[in-house]
């Protein structure tokens, strides 16, 4: 029961992702209803079958103080491809703190990036440039929506709803 559902806001904009079992019961409780219906997919129970929700809309507006994406170990995976920065090595994954936390360094998206346990002891309390070993790219905070289409595993009928954000 691994599929996944878009949410849509009352005004159609990508709101979150959710499991088939909580976006069927939204629907079924009229509190949204089925912009999208999976392929291949359906719910069964033992007298009927029903079509399982793909994408969905709230049927009334969600206000969202804040929309982004929660910076966890998981995320910056995502993220990085679930590869060391530095060697590319897909195993014994850690965080490394690009300018280290003993030199004033904070835990925040533009200072992490997924390193393999070598790296991450090989550049030790310097930062790339001091161990010669150099970033492909600054890290950085993805957006809520670039997120979903880059590392969330998206569906394709939900693209028309993530290419108007």
């Amino acid at each position: 029961m691994g599929q996944k559902v878009l949410i849509l806001n009352a005004d159609y904009r990508a709101f979150a992702v959710c499991g088939v079992h909580k976006a069927f019961l939204l629907v079924y409780l009229n509190k949204a209803e089925m912009i999208d219906s999976a392929k291949n997919y359906a719910i069964r129970t033992i007298t009927r079958t029903f079509e399982a929700p793909s994408v969905i809309r709230l049927m009334n507006y969600v206000t969202v103080p804040y929309k982004g994406v929660m910076l966890s170990r998981q995320n910056i995976y995502k993220r990085d491809n679930n590869k060391c920065v530095y060697c590319g090595a897909a195993s014994d994954l850690t965080l490394d703190h690009v300018l280290p936390r003993s030199r004033g360094g904070e835990t925040k998206w533009n200072n992490l990036v997924t390193a393999c346990k070598t790296c991450n002891a090989r550049k030790g309390d310097f930062t790339p440039e001091e161990a010669a070993m150099y970033l492909p790219y600054q890290p950085y905070k993805p957006s809520f929506v670039a997120f979903l289409k880059e590392f969330s595993g998206v569906e394709e009928n939900w693209l028309p709803f993530l290419q108007k954000q």
